[in-house]
């Protein structure tokens, strides 16, 4: 099961890296959690400093943009 997290404050970016990290995993078929993380010292403890950012499996991905759904595919395969 891949852990993703999308760290951010809720921000209208942030809701659409959600929606598009939600949109690939169904797209490829895993089986997958999503976390919103809003928490600012949550988001500073993953050493992130511009938000939106995605975190797989405890691993920061992407930061600072949204990316395209091709691109986060990649990141989760």
């Amino acid at each position: 099961m891949k852990d993703i997290k999308i760290l951010g404050t809720g921000c209208p970016k942030c809701k659409k890296l959600e929606e598009l990290a939600e949109k690939a995993a169904k797209e490829l078929g895993i089986d997958y959690k999503i976390e919103k993380v809003s928490n600012l010292n949550e988001i500073m403890d993953f050493g992130v400093m511009v938000t939106p950012a995605l975190a797989v499996d405890g691993k920061i991905m992407i930061t600072g943009k949204i990316p395209k759904i091709d691109d986060i595919k990649k990141v989760l395969s």
